[in-house]
Order: C-alpha cells, then sequence, then structure tokens
C-alpha cells in the first residue's frame, strides 16, 4: 500500500514545484487548494478560482474530487457547490493523468468547450445553446464579481466542510446579526 501514498506525495510535489499556487490544508497531502487562472483565449480570462482538490487513499487509482470555491458560471460546474462534471476525472480517469494533467489540460479544455448537453447549471447550459453572447457576457461578470485575486483567497477554509451549503449560509447570517441587534 506504498505505491498509492508516494504516488500521492510525487503527485503534490510535481504541483508544488510548479508555477501554481498550493496550498495544503493541515500539511497534508491529500487536501489541498490550487489556484486557478481561466485559460487566456476564453471568457474565463483573467479571472482566478481557488480550487479545492481532494485525494482518495486509492490515488491514483480512484480519480480525485475537484470543486471550485469560488462562484463560476458554466454549464458542466455546479454554481452552488463549485463540484465539476468532467468525464475524464468522472468516469475515464487513468493512473497515467496526474494533477498537472488536471490543472494544465483538464480544467482549461473544460472551459474552453463546455458541453451543454450534459450540465450540472441548467441556466449556462439553456444560455449557452440559445444564446451564446449572453452567456459569454454573463461568464464576464462572474469572473469580474467572483473570480477576483480577493474572492479566491475570500473563499477559503471556512466553507471547507462537506456541507458547503450551511457553512455559506451561517457565514453570512453571522455578518448580517449584530445589524440586527437592537
Amino acid at each position: 500500500m506504498s505505491s498509492p501514498r508516494r504516488r500521492i506525495e510525487t503527485d503534490v510535489m510535481k504541483l508544488l514545484m510548479s508555477d501554481y499556487e498550493v496550498t495544503l490544508v493541515n500539511d497534508n497531502m491529500q487536501e489541498f487548494y490550487v489556484r486557478f487562472y481561466g485559460p487566456s483565449d476564453t471568457p474565463f480570462a483573467g479571472g482566478i478560482w481557488k480550487v479545492h482538490v481532494e485525494l482518495p487513499d486509492q490515488y491514483p487509482y480512484k480519480s480525485p474530487s475537484i470543486g471550485f470555491m469560488n462562484k463560476i458560471f458554466h454549464p458542466n460546474i455546479d454554481e452552488l457547490s463549485g463540484s465539476v462534471c468532467l468525464d475524464v476525472i468522472n468516469q475515464t480517469w487513468s493512473p497515467m493523468f496526474d494533477m498537472i494533467n488536471i490543472f494544465e489540460v483538464f480544467l482549461p479544455q473544460l472551459l474552453r468547450y463546455p458541453n451543454p448537453t450534459d450540465p450540472l447549471n441548467g441556466e449556462a447550459a439553456a444560455m449557452l445553446m440559445r444564446e451564446a453572447a449572453g452567456y459569454e457576457l454573463k461568464v464576464k461578470e462572474y469572473v469580474s464579481r467572483y473570480a477576483t485575486k480577493e474572492a479566491a483567497e475570500y473563499s477559503t477554509e471556512e466553507s471547507s466542510s462537506d456541507d458547503d451549503m450551511s457553512s455559506v449560509a451561517s457565514f453570512s447570517d453571522d455578518d448580517d446579526a449584530p445589524g440586527l441587534e437592537l
């Protein structure tokens, strides 16, 4: 069983030594965040996302779990949870792939070539198919609102629980609480 552990360390070290900004969670190589930049030739250009990665104990034989922490408008990314619908990660994952492939090939390709016929975000899929120009404008609006350096830094540890919705909701409720006191 030392082989998956060694592979995790090798892949994560490759990522740490690359140009990507990687933040380990509790010095654990199986859970970390990667700062991901939108591909330059897309409406996602200029966007900065914080991507949460969890590697299962069976990695590389089992695919990693990938999720966008700050909002992104894309047919194959769930807007609320940030989870990614990508065949190469979900169905056709192979031990030949590594973490660098995900950030250099798979995610940029997903942003470049969305698949509206297999959506996690129905609104984005419908908009892309019916009104491509409107879709592109909405993507750019999301990039300017949610994919800034500040947004990528802000969407951090507070929402890193499995239950992102409730932690985000309770986080925003706390912000409102002082204003409600009379």
